[in-house]
This record gives C-alpha cells, sequence and structure tokens, in this order.
C-alpha cells in the first residue's frame, strides 16, 4: 500500500463575481466547496473535469499559489497554510508545477539554460558549474540538447516548449508535480509524446502527479486514480478502471460518452 504524500481536507475557495444588468452587484462563486483528495507516493491522481469545475483553482491552492479561505493542504504530513518564509520555500522546493500554456508560461527574454535553472539559483543549489551540469543533463532527459540553452522560446515548437516546462519542473528534483492540462494546447500525436515522457519520468524519479485535465481520453493513459469535479465539488472518485468501467454519477457517464470511440478500460498501458 502507497503512502499519502499530498493530502487536501475539506477546501473551500470563495470568489467575487460581477453580477446584474450594469455589474454592480456582486454574486459569490464557490470554485471549491468542501474538496478532499489524496495522493499516494509514486502514482498519478487525475482531477477531471469541464471548464470552470475548479479543477485549476484546486491546482493553485494545492501549491499555496492562492489563498484558501479554509482547510488545509498536507505535504509529508505538514500543513502548508502553516508554513511562511523559509519554511514555505524549502517545502515548495519539493511541489512544482508544469502549466498548460508552453509559450505564456516561458519568460521569452530568457534563454532556455535560464528558465530551467532559475529554480536551482533561487534554491541555492550548487556551485554554477553545478546548476549547468544539472541543466544540461535534464533538458537531454526531456529529448532537447546542450545548444538549446542558447535558444529562446520561441525558436521552439509547443511540443519542445512543454518539453522545457517539463525541465523547469524536474530539475529541482520535486515529489510531487502538478500537470495542470499539460498536453491540452498541443496536437495529438505530440500530446502522446508528452504522455509517454511524463510517465518515463515519474518512474525514473519516483514522482507523483496531480494531473489536471477536462480530457478523459487523455487521462485514461496516465491516471491510476481519478476525481471528477463538478461546479467546485467532487462528485466522484475512484480507480481509473473503475471509473471508465462502472461510472456511479450522471456527470462521470456523460463526460465518458463524450470520448469518440471509447472503449472499456481493463488495466493501465
Amino acid at each position: 500500500m502507497s503512502s499519502v504524500i499530498l493530502q487536501a481536507n475539506h477546501l473551500v475557495k470563495t470568489y467575487t463575481q460581477r453580477s446584474g444588468k450594469f455589474g454592480f452587484g456582486t454574486t459569490l462563486v464557490k470554485a471549491l466547496d468542501d474538496v478532499s483528495i489524496s495522493l499516494s507516493q509514486g502514482k498519478t491522481l487525475a482531477v477531471v473535469g469541464e471548464s470552470g469545475s475548479g479543477k485549476s483553482t484546486l491546482a493553485r491552492c494545492l501549491l499555496q499559489l492562492q489563498p484558501l479561505d479554509s482547510g488545509e493542504v498536507l505535504f509529508a504530513g505538514q500543513d502548508l497554510a502553516k508554513l511562511d518564509g523559509a519554511a514555505l520555500r524549502a517545502v515548495r522546493k519539493n511541489l512544482q508545477m508544469v502549466f498548460q500554456d508552453p509559450f505564456a508560461s516561458l519568460n521569452p527574454r530568457m534563454k532556455v539554460g535560464e528558465i530551467v535553472g532559475e529554480g536551482l539559483l533561487i534554491h541555492q543549489l550548487g556551485s554554477a558549474a553545478e546548476q549547468q551540469k544539472k541543466v544540461i543533463a535534464m533538458l537531454k532527459r526531456v529529448g532537447l540538447t546542450e545548444a538549446d540553452m542558447q535558444k529562446y522560446p520561441h525558436e521552439f515548437s509547443g511540443g519542445q516548449r512543454q518539453r522545457v516546462g517539463i525541465a523547469r519542473a524536474l530539475v529541482l528534483q520535486p515529489k510531487v508535480v502538478v500537470c495542470d492540462e499539460p498536453v491540452s494546447a498541443l496536437d495529438v500525436s505530440i500530446q502522446a509524446q508528452i504522455l509517454l515522457l511524463l510517465k518515463e519520468l515519474q518512474a525514473e524519479m519516483a514522482l507523483s502527479y496531480v494531473f489536471i485535465s477536462h480530457d478523459l481520453r487523455v487521462v485514461r493513459h496516465i491516471a491510476d486514480d481519478i476525481v471528477v469535479m463538478h461546479q467546485g465539488k467532487v462528485v466522484e472518485q475512484g480507480g481509473v478502471v473503475n471509473i471508465y468501467n462502472a461510472p456511479q454519477h450522471e456527470y462521470t457517464r456523460n463526460l465518458l460518452a463524450a470520448i469518440p470511440g471509447k472503449k472499456a478500460v481493463n488495466a493501465r498501458h
């Protein structure tokens, strides 16, 4: 039985939204409504739902990029909301994110070597020579080259830019990686390559993933467990085989019905 490495308990996050004919009124929107999830060491937990379901808010709150109204996020037993300054930075090294848009998330004025090595600088990990060595090794591991260090993001394709984003997240050797729709902006053929890379890196580096997606077709290839979100709530969760073959909630059944040529899932591939 795998031990739990990241746990969220009863998360609540509310936004204020303008409403009314002229936008003078305000409405409270619950992006997260008593959400609890659990990620096991070395596993992939997929969080699935349509746009507006709260899944990206969950991703940001897990990493403390947005404050919660209430609830707790425990990493290796520590409540992240109770950490500050140096203590939070030290833990953050172990919690990294791969973003949805591989172009918007990369600074266009920085060379790739600087982008990937930035975290090593911030956390003061090793000498300049050691940092460069780590950057080169990680770029090669994600399918890029040492020469790519000197290039800018606009010189790469979408798939290559996402490889840079993955290298940036993994060069710090984190324990948990939150992948926020990491392949949704890519062509289908490139999606498969990136998913395969993520699975290989997970096995090599003993990574645990929270994989955010609107697409159950993508999730079946990488997830061990699935959480289905709808309007800020968790409506169903379970193992990938059970969710695909015996969904309990109508919303889950509708998501599955939308997959072209869906077939039963017997095992994780």
